[in-house]
């Protein structure tokens, strides 16, 4: 009875499965949903008062830091991190990185930072809340934490987000390496199943960025995918590299502002402020702006640039939000730019290699971000060109970023213990 029972550990590790990975997939549903509310808010009050951001976003990003800091501090930025640094001290990472007040903070605080216009994503929360979720639930029903139960929970969080399961194993593995176990791939696996058919039961049958069926010819995709993937895999690199290099340099007036963290938000809130109000296109995740360019829309070439802006100045912040929609917005942008230098070339396809490079050279995780992309937008004929792109992105990336970024910013997780110094200067 004691090793088959009810209560064996075995059952009890399969029911905290089963309830954490249903429990993420219905807390990454209500997320979504309050997250779209709060960016679909501010676009109303812009449309009415287009200057009211110049005030609001300034004022509001400054008051989220000042209480992320009072309150969590390891509630700033993405949340990956977070999750990295408490795979590898499991007993410990659910008090603080993880714990119950950290992501209440995360949760609440992210849809505020929409609210206020900034350039941020739910997914990187959604994967720290998930990471929460499930070791909670395995505490609860007294079974040992490891590094497996953290890594279970984030990836069954980026399935639920994207409504794209592959993706959730392919990250576990891929991002989340530096404490993966072999034994641990069963408990991946049911949990991103489980979390992916509560959000496929509830939310429907749906392709995040829409069906996109077209492909490219051979010659097309061995002319296209080098120039893409080199020149995405640059800018994600150089945006990597600025982010790690914002929380760590010693330049003087850097130094300063990081001493004042509520000064440095607000000025970083007024960038994101400008920087909206002057191209109406770079608030807030940029899901609609990427999806319409996939369909054909036309943007402005300097949309990626100016996006990119938006979503640097955002998380240098410390803003609690991620990066993962945001870059995929960039990476659309870069693929309209690319559009004009392959103007015979399936216009669609064309952009998804631009989202994808880009991607992969913000987070160096080419297989992810490969299958991430196939599953938002059903475009499994591209599935060689995008393979190429990202290999080609990854490369690219190492050429100015030696440093994946989330593993970078989770270290500060490990070498910062004060409070008061805990918040990193990035997010996803």
């Amino acid at each position: 009875m004691r090793r088959h029972g009810p209560e064996a550990l075995v059952w009890r590790r399969r029911v905290a499965i089963l309830a954490g990975a249903i429990l993420t997939g219905l807390v990454a549903l209500l997320f979504a949903h309050l997250s779209d509310l709060a960016g679909e808010t501010f676009l109303h009050i812009v449309a009415r008062w287009w200057w009211a951001p110049l005030v609001a976003s300034p004022l509001g990003f400054a008051g989220i830091v000042w209480l992320t800091r009072q309150l969590a501090p390891a509630a700033a930025g993405s949340g990956i991190p977070q999750v990295m640094a408490a795979s590898r001290d499991p007993d410990h990472g659910l008090d603080r990185l993880i714990s119950a007040r950290t992501v209440i903070v995360k949760f609440v605080l992210t849809i505020a930072a929409v609210l206020f216009g900034a350039s941020v994503g739910r997914e990187g929360p959604t994967v720290q809340l998930s990471a929460a979720i499930m070791g909670y639930a395995h505490r609860m029903l007294a079974i040992p934490l490891r590094a497996s139960v953290y890594i279970a929970g984030g990836a069954a969080g980026v399935a639920a987000a994207f409504n794209t399961p592959l993706a959730g194993i392919a990250f576990a593995i891929e991002e989340l390496d530096a404490a993966y176990e072999q034994r641990m791939s069963l408990l991946v696996m049911a949990a991103v199943l489980i979390a992916g058919m509560v959000s496929l039961g509830l939310a429907g049958d749906y392709v995040y960025f829409g069906v996109m069926r077209q492909t490219l010819r051979v010659r097309e995709a061995m002319i296209a995918a080098p120039v893409a993937g080199f020149l995405g895999g640059l800018a994600g690199g150089i945006f990597s590299r600025l982010m790690l290099t914002a929380g760590a340099t010693v330049w003087a007036p850097m130094a300063r502002l990081r001493k004042k963290p509520v000064l440095l938000t607000g000025a970083c809130g007024f960038v994101v402020a400008i920087t909206g109000v002057a191209t109406g296109l770079t608030w807030g995740t940029g899901y609609q702006t990427a999806n319409a360019v996939i369909a054909g829309a036309d943007v402005p070439l300097w949309f990626g640039g100016a996006k990119l802006v938006a979503t640097l100045a955002t998380a240098i912040s410390g803003l609690p939000g991620g990066i993962f929609a945001p870059s995929l917005s960039v990476g659309a942008g870069i693929g309209d730019m690319l559009r004009s230098v392959f103007p015979g070339y399936p216009p669609g396809a064309v952009v998804l290699l631009g989202m994808i490079a880009y991607f992969t050279g913000v987070v160096r995780a080419p297989l992810t971000a490969v299958i991430i992309i196939s599953e938002t937008t059903a475009s499994r004929g591209l599935l060689l060109p995008l393979f190429a792109t990202a290999l080609i992105a990854d490369f690219a990336a190492q050429l100015v970023c030696k440093e994946r970024l989330y593993h970078g910013l989770s270290r500060r997780f490990e070498t910062r213990p004060s409070p008061a110094e805990d918040m990193p200067a990035g997010r996803r």
